[in-house]
């Protein structure tokens, strides 16, 4: 991928690197596709909705955002170090459809033929993966795209990086994530451990919750001592 970036994430003269959340992307692209087989008609043959959903939505991607480096991330199997400190992160979270289980190294051999470097590093999550790289990348001065909707991305937010979501047209740079959640990127981890998780199955601070802006980032419920 190369040129001028296209999507309006700022203009520079610098390098653009290009992540995806491949773990994201994919299960999208499963729950938005219709039940397609490799044998149309035939439920016994091999599910390919969500290899197609995957094509379809990086090749999106690359018309609307163009960049010198592409790498799209997924989570690799089998726990990561936070499930060691955490047992009960992600508890909650139903195992992942067979139909999708099988089209992960599909989708992996395709995200590459469609020219993206593909990584998926053991034991860490995909966003990991992504944060290490957008850091390193923007302190050598180059711009990072990220393409996801996770907002636990947001905590990466400066002047280098960026977080799209494609599939709703939010954009979160510093202002747009200070408008979200009434703090800026730098204290989304503070934001983050008081309000807590619950799509990670991670608690917050008691009686601790979201506060829409303008009002104020956090509610707090009154002390009763």
């Amino acid at each position: 991928m190369s040129g001028a970036a296209r999507h309006n994430v700022g203009m520079s003269n610098s390098k653009t690197l290009v992540l995806v959340d491949g773990s994201s992307y994919l299960y999208r692209a499963f729950h938005a596709m219709p039940d397609l087989r490799a044998v149309p008609g035939d439920p016994t043959s091999a599910a390919t909705g969500a290899i197609r959903g995957m094509i379809n939505m990086m090749q999106a991607l690359r018309k609307e955002v163009a960049a010198d480096f592409a790498v799209c991330v997924f989570d690799a199997s089998g726990p990561t170090f936070r499930d060691e400190i955490y047992a009960e992160y992600k508890a909650q979270r139903a195992p992942m459809p067979d139909d999708l289980r099988s089209q992960i190294e599909p989708i992996h051999d395709v995200v590459q033929m469609l020219g993206w470097k593909v990584l998926a590093v053991p034991k860490v999550e995909a966003d990991d993966v992504i944060a290490t790289l957008a850091h390193i990348a923007a302190q050598q001065g180059i711009d990072v795209v990220v393409s996801s909707g996770d907002k636990d991305l947001s905590q990466l937010v400066n002047e280098r990086i960026t977080i799209i979501d494609t599939m709703n047209g939010k954009k979160r740079d510093v202002a747009g994530v200070t408008a979200e959640f009434g703090v800026p990127p730098s204290l989304m981890v503070d934001y983050q451990a008081l309000v807590g998780d619950a799509v990670d199955n991670v608690p917050g601070v008691a009686k601790v919750g979201p506060r829409p802006p303008p009002n104020g980032c956090l509610n707090t419920a009154r002390s009763t001592s």
